[in-house]
């Protein structure tokens, strides 16, 4: 009669045993349950006024087709939502440059979608300048072209500089050593 009731209660305990690891992989998977800094949605927003005061003390400049910030508008720049790590990246690059910064894109609509989006605060555009493109290419580590043909360079921390053509996209999981 044992061997009878441990092959019954065998299907039952691997469900429970299946079940239990699923609760903890949803717990502790990227993203899900206990967040960490890194997590994607574990950021610091900050403000347009928050933004420019901090590019203002660096050096950088922004500038819009559209002389305007309103993020709903896409000639405008706008930098409302912008990750506060997106920012820091910005003043990071242009201190270990030492080059001219212009932004031409921040939060505003227009951009491509996803999670790492300009409108998620994760990306800013840059003039094309000989001295920016430079210290790319001369520092950080040719990583092949993105799916539109964009060539790619990845920072020592991870950052992600695409050459558009007439700008530079770039990707800021982090502020990049601040």
């Amino acid at each position: 009669m044992s061997s009878t009731l441990g092959a019954a209660l065998r299907p039952r305990v691997r469900t429970l045993i299946s079940a239990f690891a699923l609760i903890l992989t949803a717990i502790f998977a990227p993203g899900v349950g206990i967040a960490s800094t890194t997590d994607a949605h574990a950021v610091t927003k900050i403000s347009h006024a928050q933004a420019t005061s901090m590019f203002s003390s660096a050096g950088i400049t922004w500038s819009s087709s559209g002389n305007c910030s309103n993020r709903y508008n896409s000639t405008c720049t706008s930098f409302e939502q912008l990750n506060l790590a997106t920012a820091q990246g910005a003043v990071t690059l242009k201190n270990a440059s030492g080059c001219a910064l212009n932004i031409t894109g921040g939060t505003e609509t227009g951009h491509a979608s996803g999670t790492y989006s300009h409108w998620n605060g994760y990306k800013l555009d840059y003039s094309k300048y000989t001295c920016v493109g430079n210290y790319i290419k001369g520092n950080f580590t040719y990583i092949g072209l993105r799916g539109d043909g964009a060539p790619q360079w990845r920072s020592g921390s991870g950052n992600i500089y695409a050459d558009e053509g007439n700008h530079w996209d770039v990707l800021y999981y982090n502020c990049g050593g601040c």
